[in-house]
């Protein structure tokens, strides 16, 4: 009967304690999540500010729209569109030691990409304002694999401020950034290709 009243209170004692382990964080990173979400359900147009690639842009001439479209406490998911091409979505997760990217690649029919959910993740605090994410493994396996072995050595950059928000891609030899204006939200567009509205 002790035997069976201890088993009791023991198996009490854990239950009342099994939680979820917390999903631990520091300021500037929530800040930099925090002021992208408050853009949550909201698009905006942006502009190619640089871009030194050798040969025609395929970003030329189109329109270029990022949508905050979903947000969680831990995840947000912003389509980047480029014209009609529906198949980019940046993906910002809290991960309990810092900040993810991810580019999430799909094709029309919402299957993944060969090239897709590469990215990085932050190495240092960062800022509120300004986030880096230089590439992690798997991404550096993936170019390798693909034949794009400068690739390696891409970090992704998000600056948000007040009036506007930017992505910008750097590594050796290369640049290209995309600002969006902050202050003149538009009609935001149908669900990026692979996710429903």
């Amino acid at each position: 009967m002790k035997l069976l009243t201890a088993a009791t209170l023991l198996l009490a004692s854990t239950a009342a304690f099994a939680r979820p382990a917390p999903l631990v964080s520091i300021p500037s990173h929530d800040g930099f999540f925090d002021n992208i979400a408050a853009h949550c359900g909201k698009a905006y147009e942006g502009t190619v500010t640089v871009d030194n690639a050798a040969g025609p842009s395929s970003f030329a001439g189109k329109k270029l729209v990022m949508h905050v479209r979903k947000c969680t406490d831990s995840e947000l998911q912003v389509p980047f569109h480029v014209g009609d091409d529906a198949s980019r979505t940046w993906i910002i997760t809290k991960t309990g030691s810092g900040l993810s990217l991810k580019h999430d690649h799909r094709h029309k029919d919402g299957t993944d990409d060969i090239s897709t959910m590469y990215g990085g993740h932050t190495v240092d605090a960062g800022f509120a304002n300004v986030q880096s994410f230089p590439a992690d493994q798997y991404s550096k396996e993936l170019f390798v694999s693909q034949g794009i072995p400068q690739s390696i050595g891409n970090t992704w950059q998000m600056y948000i401020y007040p009036e506007k928000f930017t992505y910008r891609l750097i590594r050796q030899g290369r640049e290209f950034r995309v600002d969006f204006d902050l202050t003149k939200p538009i009609t935001p567009p149908a669900a990026p290709w692979g996710y429903k509205d």
